[in-house]
């Protein structure tokens, strides 16, 4: 209980700390906790490396993959930055920093349908950062994440982003209903879908690998009608942010319902490939992803 308190009081106290100094301050510890996890973390860092051989290349020498990985950490130290700076940052703000956003008009006409959106989304980036930026311009949207420990630190998360004007479900036996309702509502769901966190996914192939993938986002927009899209937000260039939407994935019925959707669910794969090759240091997976990593060491 002692353990669980200090943990909810730490990054309350780190978040409203980040918040409060200049942006330039905050950024500059970004870079210093990125270097010293890059060090003191070497699990993280090994699943980082063998992550980024995947995108980057097998042949990548270890001094080149020590770069990529090391970059890797300090993209991750600047998204818990930003993430903690974004309920104090104003939507004019937020409006100018996105420089870009291609293919926005996908999203628009997918929310003009009336039957709602699902977003299918990489831990590339800062997704937060974009679901502020869709708050900012008429399109809340509700995402799904799992609970944190203690549960003061998840209810912090929770009002952290609805700060932001995200609207999170935590993730458990009735979160899939509610995000249906949304959608029947006309409404935005974001799922972030490149781990399969409950282990139940749909078996696909992921830069030239087997792993799996949770089967939601093709299974929600197939039940409801929505339309299913692609997306990252990217940090970058400099403190800006841009963002890319994909067209809208053919979610025709071919066959069994199963079958479609291991069929959309392998359509996600391959655009996130796409999506994750054009900044793989934004990348965020520090575990082991795929099946021949995950089994690594198992009789």
């Amino acid at each position: 209980m002692v353990s669980a308190r200090l943990t909810f009081r730490t990054y309350s106290t780190l978040g409203r700390a980040l918040a409060a100094v200049p942006e330039p301050v905050a950024l500059g510890i970004a870079r210093v906790v990125g270097d010293v996890l890059h060090q003191v973390r070497r699990d993280s860092r090994r699943n980082v490396e063998r992550n980024l051989r995947r995108v980057v290349g097998h042949d990548l020498d270890q001094a080149s993959l020590d770069r990529w990985s090391h970059r890797a950490f300090r993209a991750y130290a600047r998204y818990w930055v930003e993430g903690a700076r974004l309920p104090s940052t104003s939507r004019r703000e937020v409006l100018q920093r996105f420089v870009v956003v291609e293919g926005f008009e996908h999203l628009v006409e997918g929310m003009a349908s009336g039957n709602g959106v699902v977003l299918a989304l990489p831990h590339v980036g800062s997704w937060e950062y974009g679901g502020t930026f869709l708050a900012a311009v008429g399109y809340p949207m509700t995402s799904v994440a799992e609970r944190l420990e203690p549960p003061e630190l998840y209810d912090y998360f929770v009002d952290q982003r609805a700060a932001m004007g995200l609207t999170i479900v935590p993730l458990d036996a009735a979160s899939g209903g509610t995000v249906m309702r949304t959608l029947r509502d006309g409404g935005l769901v974001g799922l972030l879908c490149d781990r399969d966190l409950l282990g139940n996914g749909i078996d696909v192939e992921f830069f030239g690998e087997k792993t799996t993938m949770p089967s939601g986002p093709a299974t929600l927009a197939m039940r409801t009608g929505a339309t299913l899209l692609t997306a990252a937000v990217y940090s970058g260039p400099g403190p800006d942010h841009h963002a890319v939407v994909g067209g809208p994935i053919d979610l025709t019925r071919t066959g069994s319902l199963r079958g479609d959707v291991s069929r959309v669910t392998q359509e996600i794969a391959d655009r996130f490939e796409s999506l994750i090759r054009r900044a793989p240091e934004q990348w965020h997976v520090f575990q082991p992803l795929w099946s021949a990593d995950r089994n690594e060491g198992r009789p």
